[in-house]
């Protein structure tokens, strides 16, 4: 089955696609490149096998795996795809729906979990317009890593279960409840916990700040910030100190100096406490 005519590792089902013409084939590309196809058929891809493995552990199962021909040989595809059932593309086909500049050979189709009600209860990370795929997934990788458990976007942010934001979040999307199209100010207005954005004017140190109880962290887009109707929900109004000469950090690195604050005050006072 591969180009040089060896054997692929046994599945229990395979099935060779080397038309465009495919229906099938079709149907992966539309959901690769149409937000609009997520949104109708409740899919999505995943590309690579870490991501895969993620969504097995949290999900079970994935519901399709599509092969790149010329990858079904090495070893960590070959032991994730070894008797199970695979569709299997040739390398031009693959390329044509690849969702990410350096595919890794295998994707999978997977539903996108149903979005829950908002909770109040828990830690919570709101972006506001955050635009770039790349920030908005690396933004979820690091709420998860600093043990934030939701992660609230409104409806201009990037769409949170895109190949490109899936790629970025390396996971994190199996390990946190996500809520899109969220009223942010609403959520704050009802949050019984810290509410918190950062902001230059009006606002203490983030080495001052109270950071107690339950928080939840308000994070805006690349280039205008957070909305005033949000940042006004939010009663603790932070800004980082930077002694140095750039005037603002990419809102990637700034959601990662706050959550990590926060991570180690929390830790200053279990010892203390």
């Amino acid at each position: 089955m591969s180009k040089h005519g060896q054997n692929n590792p046994p599945t229990a089902s395979c099935k060779e696609i080397r038309s465009r013409d495919n229906p099938l084939f079709k149907g992966l590309k539309r959901l690769c490149q149409s937000a609009r196809e997520r949104q109708n058929t409740g899919k999505t891809l995943l590309d690579g096998a870490h991501l895969i493995r993620a969504c097995e552990e949290a999900s079970g199962p994935v519901e399709q795996l599509i092969v790149n021909e010329s990858a079904s040989q090495q070893p960590e595809i070959a032991a994730l795809i070894a008797g199970r059932a695979a569709t299997v593309l040739a390398e031009n086909l693959f390329r044509d729906i690849a969702c990410v500049e350096t595919p890794s050979g295998i994707m999978a189709v997977v539903p996108i979990p149903a979005s829950q009600a908002p909770d109040l209860a828990v830690d919570t990370v709101l972006l506001d317009g955050v635009q770039d795929p790349g920030n908005v997934g690396t933004l979820l990788r690091t709420a998860a890593a600093a043990g934030f458990r939701q992660v609230l976007l409104s409806a201009d942010c990037a769409g949170v279960w895109s190949p490109k934001v899936l790629r970025a979040g390396q996971g994190a999307h199996f390990a946190l409840s996500i809520v899109e199209d969220a009223d942010l100010a609403a959520f704050l207005k009802a949050y019984p916990g810290t509410a918190a954005v950062t902001q230059l004017q009006d606002a203490v140190s983030l080495f001052d700040a109270p950071l107690q109880g339950p928080m939840a962290w308000v994070f805006g887009s690349e280039g205008q910030g957070v909305r005033p109707e949000v940042a006004a929900a939010a009663k603790l109004k932070i800004k980082i100190p930077m002694p140095g000469v750039a005037e603002s950090l990419n809102v990637s690195a700034a959601a990662a100096v706050c959550l990590f604050e926060t991570v180690r005050r929390r830790q200053l006072n279990s010892a203390a406490g």
